[in-house]
């Protein structure tokens, strides 16, 4: 059984997979900035106008929350997905502005990995908030929500290489200081792809 109680005029599913979409979008367009870089690169452009598109899509979702008396589950739930969803787009466009401001010449291979596997966790979380119309694809978005986590833990462990090649030989400290951030970001980005999959995984609880 679906969820039944949703007011068929507001379209909160629409709008998470929009969101989602989003996330899926901004994660290509990053992974193809760091794997071709250039300092002119029309991405950064691309990215900032994915992020305020995300922002549209996000004050939508809570204006509605706010004229809807049922929603399709918990109303705190409902700002908690769009809000994490939302940040997703904000730390890969984050990144790239940070890059962008310290003037790097180049990219790293550990960066373009760390960019695969963002890739694949937003696409996991597209394929996890398309499910959740159905409650009977419950288990599906379970492993969806799995694999996130396995991929963030993949994650991880590139971060920690790239973090500790920072520090082979004799690194220049300021180099060191940028590419830490910048890895750094990178990682929370993942990690917030992980906390948008237990969101999911508790209102599927819930609905069971």
């Amino acid at each position: 059984m679906g969820f039944s109680l949703i007011p068929k005029e507001e379209k909160f599913f629409e709008l998470f997979e929009s969101q989602a979409a989003h996330s899926v979008e901004a994660a290509k367009v990053f992974k193809a900035l760091v794997s071709r870089w250039d300092l002119e690169s029309p991405a950064f452009e691309r990215l900032r106008d994915i992020e305020h598109e995300a922002d549209i899509t996000t004050h939508e979702i809570i204006d509605k929350l706010n004229r809807t008396f049922v929603t399709p589950f918990d109303r705190e739930d409902i700002h908690a997905l769009a809000s994490e969803l939302d940040d997703v787009v904000d730390l890969i466009q984050a990144v790239s502005i940070r890059m962008r401001l310290y003037r790097v010449g180049h990219s790293t291979e550990e960066l373009v990995q760390l960019a695969d596997v963002l890739c694949q966790s937003t696409e996991n979380l597209r394929k996890a908030v398309l499910s959740m119309k159905d409650l009977e694809k419950s288990r599906r978005i379970l492993d969806y929500c799995i694999e996130i986590n396995r991929l963030e833990n993949a994650g991880d462990q590139i971060y920690t290489q790239a973090i500790g090649k920072l520090f082979l030989g004799t690194p220049d400290p300021l180099e060191v200081m940028k590419w830490k951030e910048i890895y750094e970001i990178t990682e929370e980005t993942m990690d917030k792809c992980e906390d948008v999959a237990n969101i999911i995984e508790s209102i599927i609880v819930k609905q069971g």
